[in-house]
């Protein structure tokens, strides 16, 4: 059984997500990647681990996580939260529903009553839960009307199974829609999980970090290494055991002479502040006043260690706001 460090509260940042009273670690584990079923299950144990005992308390899932089989990251968990349970309420768990998932027309991509409802169920079985924190829509349907999945969300609420809900890879307008409506059912309605990095600024451009900050919507962002990018993996040159380098990521063609030298001015900046590469990425995320937490992922432990340490120093001064800006402009 696992016992974890009595000292696991003292240095994590907690913010609420958006006007909600749920409060985030503002570094949290996001299971999308290294905890399918041709992974360790003794390192992702180690993993879950790790990050508990540094403060994080929100691990995010979805159903289709654990490609190429789906389900398979929620059935790993579930093997690891056999060994913590008794920590369960100081977790937030959180999962989705929305791309594809099994055969026929209930499993496919889509945000239907009928395909959430199903996948919640089979969520909570696979990681033997009675209800998750936070049940997200992971991507908008334009084939599916945005009441009957915006109800789906708020049943599974009524129901007990989720205690918030959320969406994901929703722009501004989608989000401004479904808000309209959450609000006439009051439903728990608190988070937005988008991509959001350095070098995939999306959110700004479109106005969803700033409707969110006056609206009570928390970010949760994912991908805020750009797929490892902003890491000082491709300094130098491409490893071969690296994302890039198996060819598991579909950011491989950005990685040119300009990127490479882009990446190295940064790492420059974050030397200068006394943090890797990567820690700069995260806390420049998290200086966003819209995002509620930052969605790390990781191969092991020790990576969960250095990049919570992004917290350190999440302040800018202007001039290194300035510098960063006029890099990533380029």
């Amino acid at each position: 059984m696992f016992i974890a460090d009595d000292r696991r509260y003292d240095k994590m940042i907690y913010r609420r997500c958006g006007k909600s009273g749920l409060k985030l670690p503002a570094v949290s584990l996001g299971l999308w990647q290294n905890f399918g079923h041709r992974g360790s299950l003794a390192n992702m144990e180690n993993m879950v681990h790790a990050a508990f005992n540094l403060g994080i308390t929100h691990f995010d899932l979805a159903n289709n996580y654990g490609n190429p089989y789906n389900g398979s990251a929620e059935e790993n968990f579930g093997k690891i939260l056999d060994g913590m349970r008794h920590y369960r309420d100081e977790m937030c768990i959180s999962t989705k529903a929305g791309y594809e998932m099994w055969a026929g027309p209930y499993g496919d991509r889509n945000g239907s009553r009928k395909y959430l409802t199903a996948s919640l169920d089979q969520s909570l079985k696979r990681m033997g839960l009675d209800y998750v924190d936070i049940y997200y829509h992971h991507i908008f349907d334009p084939d599916t009307p945005l009441e009957e999945t915006a109800l789906a969300l708020d049943n599974a609420v009524k129901q007990g199974k989720a205690l918030y809900v959320g969406i994901s890879n929703y722009n501004r307008q989608q989000t401004e829609e479904i808000t309209k409506i959450f609000r006439e059912l009051r439903t728990p309605f608190i988070a937005n999980q988008p991509s959001y990095s350095m070098l995939n600024r999306w959110i700004e451009d479109d106005g969803l970090d700033k409707f969110a900050v006056e609206n009570g919507i928390g970010l949760a962002v994912f991908s805020p290494l750009y797929q490892g990018l902003l890491t000082n993996k491709y300094l130098a040159e491409v490893p071969q055991d690296s994302r890039v380098g198996r060819g598991d990521t579909w950011i491989a063609d950005k990685l040119d002479a300009k990127m490479v030298s882009k990446l190295n001015r940064l790492n420059e900046i974050a030397a200068k502040r006394g943090q890797k590469l990567s820690q700069t990425a995260l806390s420049w995320v998290l200086h966003n006043d819209a995002v509620a937490t930052v969605l790390i992922g990781a191969s092991r432990p020790e990576q969960i260690a250095e990049n919570v340490a992004c917290i350190e120093k999440l302040d800018y001064t202007d001039e290194e706001i300035a510098e960063i800006e006029g890099i990533l402009a380029e």
